[in-house]
């Protein structure tokens, strides 16, 4: 005699639900799996063609007005032109530069307004002149600023600090990444003496500037 089984409605459906369970786990084992194993490519491409920042030289400063408006208010008017080098030093990978703000600063003080230059395209290894032409109109500076000038024009020199801002993405390949800001600070010695009368004052001597990002 065979023996004969019977199945309940309710064993289905709890047999039904665990199979549909079973296959959701395995779709979302698989897409996990998919998506680590692309995160690990994108992850040993970038260590493998790790971009090194940019580089920046400031090979020139020259100060057209560097003067109190009145002493009594300690305002600044200023004028002074720039021009630097930028490198993209890797081989592989390009930057795109697309925004960037400068002015210039002395002791920690900022004695023009900021400057923006046109966003560009750096390929590999590529080399680019910049130029900024900065101008401050009655800029509030501390009431030691004319003392200090006075200083250093006794000294014979006056030491100008350049100060970039800006955003900029990494293309390798056709892979473009997000925006990353960075900061670039120069140092320019510019000859400044009792008996330099004329204009402009032209900085000393180039020098390389550091790159933060």
């Amino acid at each position: 005699m065979s023996q004969i089984s019977i199945t309940s409605p309710k064993h289905c459906a709890k047999k039904g639900g665990i199979d549909i369970n079973n296959r959701r786990k395995k779709l979302f084992f698989t897409f996990s799996t998919l998506f680590s194993g692309l995160l690990l490519i994108i992850f040993l491409i970038w260590l493998i063609l790790h971009p090194a920042k940019p580089e920046f030289s400031l090979t020139e400063a020259d100060i057209y007005t560097l003067n109190l408006s009145s002493s009594a208010t300690h305002l600044l008017n200023s004028s002074i032109q720039l021009t630097l080098f930028s490198k993209n030093p890797n081989k592989k990978v390009g930057i795109y530069y697309d925004k960037l703000l400068v002015y210039a600063a002395y002791r920690g003080q900022q004695i023009t307004s900021e400057a923006s230059l046109p966003p560009f395209y750096q390929s590999h290894e590529e080399i680019n002149l910049l130029t900024a032409f900065l101008q401050g109109t009655e800029l509030p500076v501390a009431q030691s600023f004319g003392y200090q000038i006075g200083r250093d024009r006794s000294a014979g020199k006056v030491i100008i600090g350049m100060k970039m801002d800006g955003k900029l993405r990494w293309k390798i390949g056709t892979f473009v990444s997000g925006a990353y800001r960075f900061n670039v600070n120069c140092v320019a010695i510019v000859a400044f003496g009792p008996n330099m009368t004329t204009s402009p004052l032209a900085s000393i001597q180039g020098t390389r500037c550091s790159t933060t990002i």
